[in-house]
């Protein structure tokens, strides 16, 4: 698939062939259908996330504080089960279960079955990310999330435009996106701050050519596999679609946040 002169020129030859409106027509649909499943999927976990923070903490002093977590903030009884109790592991475990669920059992659902899984999943996230709010400023957490939607942005668009062949960053940002999980787990005993940082530099170098990777990887996907395939077919292909790139935007939001946010005295 990397050479694909062999058969017509890359993309943009789509023009030359007899059915090219109707293979542009659907491809912009099925993009489209990506981007906006991924869209709610992120609005979706901001709203989990607002709603756990607002029930997990209160100002220290109030008589619902269990456990103070800064000069002004302190968790409720509520926020003290879920982060702190074994409970926290269920929150940490449970949307990688989800994943797992649809990437092994997809082809099976109904489409309409792969998207409320896929919305659960994004809700879970939700919750698990809405420590950042207790941790970081809101203003530094709005701010770098603008960041990085318009990083995410710029680099989708240009994986989708592009007609160069991304495919062969593919290896070398799977070997990245491995040694980030090891020195993050690594550094769950180490505690380093420098080891942090690193990993955060890197990490949004990685996710930053994922999402231009995976999304000229979309795009081939539905060209040369997915076109005159049946709705249910492209249905669930768009909702992983929409979990790929969801992820790699979750993933360079929450590396900028180590680098640019500003933590809460």
């Amino acid at each position: 698939m990397s050479n694909f002169g062999n058969d017509y020129a890359r993309f943009g030859s789509t023009l030359a062939r007899p059915d090219a409106q109707a293979i542009d027509r659907g491809l912009r649909s099925y993009m489209t259908s990506i981007y906006n499943y991924m869209a709610v999927g992120v609005l979706i976990t901001g709203i989990a996330a607002l709603i756990v923070y607002s029930m997990s903490v209160t100002a220290v002093g109030s008589p619902d504080a269990v456990a103070k977590i800064s000069k002004t903030l302190a968790l409720t009884s509520f926020g003290h089960t879920l982060f702190v109790s074994p409970l926290k592991w269920v929150v940490m475990l449970a949307p990688i279960g989800l994943v797992f669920l649809l990437g092994f059992r997809v082809d099976r659902m109904q489409p309409s079955t792969a998207q409320g899984v896929f919305f659960l999943y994004a809700a879970l996230v939700g919750v698990s990310i809405s420590t950042i709010l207790m941790v970081f400023t809101h203003t530094s957490v709005a701010q770098v999330f603008f960041i990085s939607a318009a990083a995410f942005g710029g680099l989708s668009l240009y994986g989708y435009t592009t007609q160069r062949s991304l495919s062969g960053m593919g290896s070398f940002l799977m070997m990245g996106l491995i040694g980030i999980l090891i020195a993050g787990l690594v550094n769950i005993f180490l505690a380093s701050s420098a080891l942090q940082f690193a990993i955060s530099v890197i990490g949004v170098l990685v996710f930053a050519g994922l999402t231009a990777y995976d999304t000229q990887k979309l795009k081939e996907q539905y060209i040369y596999g997915l076109d005159g395939a049946d709705g249910a077919t492209i249905g669930r292909s768009a909702i992983m679609g929409a979990l790929t790139l969801y992820l790699d935007f979750i993933n360079l939001f929450m590396m900028m946040m180590q680098l640019f946010g500003q933590r809460e005295e």
